[in-house]
């Protein structure tokens, strides 16, 4: 058992990679197999080469917070989520990203922006790292963004954050971005309200 007074934390580690292929250049993203040292052996790890993304916990004056719904082909679901989109344009950055993506995916811009958390998706699986940024002190788009595939068909659900962390802790909400981000940004309205 430790007995350090310093908070936990993910640790980045370097290992020595003998050996990498790309399996499978996709559309979105690919797939690679690393051969490496770790511990006395080599082991070999495939996992989806991801170019990282951005999301937005959009909330109201109300403390309402925005959901969409879309569906996502892996899952076979139009699951709830909250606006997100790749880290897939040269040079931008995750919170310019998470700007555009509230512009393109719900035609909305905000004046206020904060930084939440950033949490890897799916370690075992991929190197996904999303970014999640509260945006408030909202306003639309000057002109709406045309829409298409499975963005064609989004619904909108303007919902109390208290009744979408409730929707988390139930299980009718399954997406982890979304859970992520409600649950930190009802833990940041919290905060800023004992503040006041």
């Amino acid at each position: 058992m430790s007995t350090t007074s310093e908070p936990l934390r993910d640790e980045a580690v370097e290992v020595d990679v003998v050996e990498t292929d790309l399996v499978y250049s996709g559309h979105v993203w690919d797939v690679r197999s690393d051969t490496f040292r770790y511990g006395a052996g080599e082991i070999v790890r495939q996992y989806v080469d991801h170019p990282g993304a951005a999301a937005v916990v959009a909330v109201d004056d109300a403390e309402r917070v925005l959901l969409i719904q879309q569906y996502r082909h892996p899952i076979r679901h139009r699951d709830w989520e909250i606006p997100a989109g790749l880290l897939d344009v040269e040079g931008e950055s995750p919170l310019e990203t998470a700007r555009r993506e509230l512009a393109e995916e719900v035609d909305l811009e905000a004046d206020r922006w904060e930084s939440l958390v950033s949490i890897f998706t799916t370690p075992g699986g991929n190197d996904e790292i999303v970014h999640l940024f509260l945006a408030r002190d909202l306003r639309p788009v000057e002109q709406a963004h045309a829409r298409e595939e499975e963005e064609a068909d989004i619904r909108q659900e303007w919902m109390p954050l208290g009744r979408a962390v409730e929707g988390v802790l139930a299980g009718r909400f399954r997406n982890g971005i979304l859970a992520v981000g409600v649950l930190a940004a009802s833990h940041r309205l919290r905060e800023d309200a004992a503040k006041d």
